[in-house]
């Protein structure tokens, strides 16, 4: 058995969390829901060797104890229209809790702000950009960077090519 604590990317709760114990079966289960979280239960199930309710209890479990936080769709941006992406390098003026504080309540408030993390180092954060293009990616850090009094700089740095996406944690025996 191992235990695993799981600590969101961007994390709105900075509390420990109860650290949930995990036997083969759960990691195995886990790993599987990761790679597609709407897979049917019995097909689940047979691949770890349960049933499917007792997959569903397991499911419920990881909810109720916070190690599975959301199920999403996955929408290749390409089809949808947005084909451009950017790494945003930005460090702040003043380094009060009130500054950090209203910084990240405006990037979790833009809907092309799709990843933003607080960092150690020469850079506060990192901001990852999805826009149509580049024209839009350029007027969305001008709105969100340069003309915020407390952002010392920031670098805008497009993507040419995205080699690897996503949200897995692996999960140890």
């Amino acid at each position: 058995m191992v235990t695993i604590e799981y600590f969101p990317a961007i994390a709105q709760d900075y509390c420990v969390q109860q650290p949930l114990v995990l036997d083969a079966i759960d990691r195995h289960l886990l790993d599987l829901v990761q790679q597609d979280a709407g897979r049917p239960l019995h097909d689940l199930g047979a691949e770890v060797g349960l049933s499917p309710s007792a997959v569903q209890r397991r499911l419920t479990r990881y909810r109720a104890a916070g190690l599975l936080t959301r199920q999403v769709a996955v929408i290749d941006p390409g089809r949808a229209g947005s084909t451009a992406l950017a790494a945003v390098l930005v460090t702040l003026d003043r380094e009060s809790a009130e500054h950090h504080a209203s910084f990240r309540k405006r990037m979790l408030a833009e809907p092309r702000v799709q990843q933003c993390y607080d960092l150690a180092g020469e850079w506060d954060y990192l901001v990852i950009l999805v826009t149509r293009d580049l024209g839009e990616c350029r007027e969305v850090s001008d709105r969100l960077f340069m003309r915020d009094e407390n952002v010392r700089r920031f670098d805008t740095l497009p993507v040419l090519d995205a080699i690897k996406t996503g949200r897995f944690v692996p999960l140890r025996g």
